[in-house]
């Protein structure tokens, strides 16, 4: 069995109880935030691990730790302030960070996630402290295999690499990506049980299409134009061989990048390494899940609705491609559920003919089935836009992901809610500026009928003296148990089967009358959405671990259980070979 990292290790010690080996000592000891305490080391250990007298008298319990933290955050001025002073905390001390992101899970997410770590991303070069993860660049891409050998953890299972290409709705940020890396990373530690030493954010920092990044002193990243072509291909092409050469066991989930590349990356190399797209797959399994609440809800049947999806990139292909496995499920034909399924971009609404990305070309629609619209552009050559798509279709379900802010307009809403008692309305993009629509405004449009979903949270909503509940459409309900399910089976292959299976545990868990889950939920959420993930894997025959054969959904949630990591301080002791 491998170490768990170059500086020290886990062992268990005659009664069975877990316990730290380590080969450092000293001031290093107190600059390693796996490993740092702080003041919650006992006089004993500061006197063999030789940091006696570079701490203060008091030892402090881990509550203690957490209240005094919890305090300073509270002193922070804004939500970036909020998110620097976590993130500092984080490369101080990993275990007092995640113990106090899991005390306030609620109140911290949007501050650790969308929407705030947009502003993250974006000033990311400015605010930067201390080095996490792992960068490749054009200066160290042909020693991958090197620089991953740089890493001090020995058994990583789970990375987040991003090209930074299509960062939230906020496009191309360069080096700043790795910000949303980091992020993913900590809530696949806090909400799905992966400890922090068996996670790696990677930043495959290819160049930036953005000429006003390159000119700036204090930017970070590799100043140049992004590789294209081949030049590209290569570039990921050694990153996946030097993970596969370091840590074969590890998942690779690719985030943030480009429509152009998202689908050709995931499926150049989801056979080659255990890999997924959050935004494309992730996003598609929240979406499915909320819509089949929302139906519940509504207490109508998913085959009834006719849906309209705004935005044809990785997001919005991803939620078209599994409502249409959603519509397959419920039994209709691939014809009859294309007809209840249209999506719209830029444009209008896709139809065949039209200069098509390969992903887009299966949602396209024949001319003749829109024949009998009316429409502005008719006599023209031109397409239905969105309204009109909405109004001809006789939409029921109109979901967001343009990154377009205002574009579900009054009159969008109000033909939407024309076609259905309770219309479905989920403005998904993110961060909250680059919402299609604000709920208020939906609710008022709709007069308080729309079942509503939004990409970053929303308060509830008070309308004519009554409350409406705003979800929150968070790929935090999906890669959390969808990774930690992957991570204990072993999985040699992401499956759509797995994925889809995410959503439906997604939607059978989420309480009566809501669209999601509440937050507070999220860790018991990601236990059994993995539990669930796990049972697929050996279904689909993908599952390499030899442990979880059982089917019986009860011992793969005990599993998952056991394994689930959680931020608490073990006790050290120095290994022989240090004494």
């Amino acid at each position: 069995m491998s170490r768990v990292s170059r500086y020290y290790d886990v062992k268990r010690d005659q009664h069975g109880k877990r316990h730290l080996e380590v080969d450092v000592a000293g001031f290093s000891l107190l600059h390693l935030p796996l490993l740092n305490k702080s003041t919650a080391f006992t006089p004993e250990e500061r006197q063999f691990l030789e940091i006696d007298g570079l701490l203060p008298p008091h030892v402090s319990s881990l509550e203690e730790q957490i209240e005094r933290s919890y305090h300073q955050y509270l002193a922070c001025p804004n939500p970036l302030e909020k998110h620097i002073f976590l993130r500092n905390l984080q490369d101080r001390n990993e275990v007092l960070f995640y113990a106090l992101f899991e005390n306030h899970l609620s109140e911290m997410l949007p501050i650790l996630y969308t929407p705030t770590v947009g502003e993250a991303v974006k000033n990311f070069s400015t605010i930067y402290r201390y080095p996490r993860g792992v960068t490749l660049s054009g200066q160290n891409i042909e020693r991958a295999e090197a620089v991953f050998h740089n890493v001090p953890l020995e058994d990583v299972r789970m990375i987040v690499a991003t090209d930074s290409s299509a960062i939230l709705g906020i496009g191309d940020q360069g080096f700043g990506g790795m910000a949303i890396s980091i992020g993913k990373l900590s809530i696949y530690t806090v909400a799905g049980g992966v400890g922090p030493d068996k996670t790696l954010p990677v930043e495959l920092d290819v160049g930036t299409g953005r000429a006003d990044l390159i000119a700036d002193p204090l930017y970070l990243g590799a100043p140049h134009a992004r590789l294209t072509g081949a030049a590209y291909d290569d570039f990921l092409d050694k990153f996946v061989e030097g993970v596969s050469q370091r840590y074969p066991k590890a998942i690779i989930q690719w985030e943030d990048f480009a429509r152009g590349s998202a689908f050709r990356v995931l499926e150049r190399y989801r056979k080659v390494i255990p890999s997924f797209n959050d935004d494309i797959q992730g996003t598609g399994a929240m979406a499915l899940a909320g819509v089949l609440n929302a139906c519940k809800i509504k207490k109508e049947a998913l085959e009834g609705q006719v849906f309209v999806v705004v935005g044809a990139g990785a997001g919005g292909i991803g939620v078209a491609w599994a409502i249409r496995q959603g519509l397959l499920k419920a039994g209709l034909t691939p014809l009859e559920a294309k007809k209840r399924l249209f999506v719209v971009d830029r444009h209008g609404v896709l139809l065949e003919g039209q200069d098509l990305e390969d992903h887009q070309v299966s949602f396209a629609h024949a001319p003749e089935d829109v024949k009998d619209w009316t429409y502005t552009g008719q006599e023209s050559g031109g397409y239905p836009n969105l309204l009109e798509t909405v109004q001809n279709a006789g939409a029921t379900a109109l979901l967001g992901l343009s990154g377009v802010p205002g574009l579900f307009s009054q009159a969008v809403v109000e033909a939407l809610s024309a076609n259905s008692e309770r219309p479905i309305l989920f403005p998904l993009s993110n961060p909250t500026a680059n919402t299609e629509v604000v709920p208020q405004h939906a609710l008022e449009w709709s007069q308080g009928r729309a079942i509503i979903a939004t990409g970053s949270p929303f308060p509830d909503v008070v309308l004519q003296g009554k409350s409406y509940p705003v979800g929150q459409g968070n790929n935090a309900f999906i890669f959390p148990g969808l990774g930690f399910g992957a991570v204990l089976s072993r999985a040699r292959e992401i499956t759509d089967a797995m994925v889809l299976e995410a959503a439906y545990a997604l939607s059978e868990l989420t309480p009566e009358g809501l669209v999601y889950p509440p937050i507070l939920e999220l860790r018991e959420l990601s236990i059994k959405v993995a539990a669930r993930v796990m049972q697929q894997t050996i279904l689909d025959g993908v599952a390499a671990e030899y442990r979880i054969r059982n089917l019986d959904l009860a011992a793969l949630e005990a599993h998952a259980r056991e394994r689930f990591w959680y931020p608490r301080y073990l006790p050290f002791k120095r290994s022989d070979e240090s004494m």
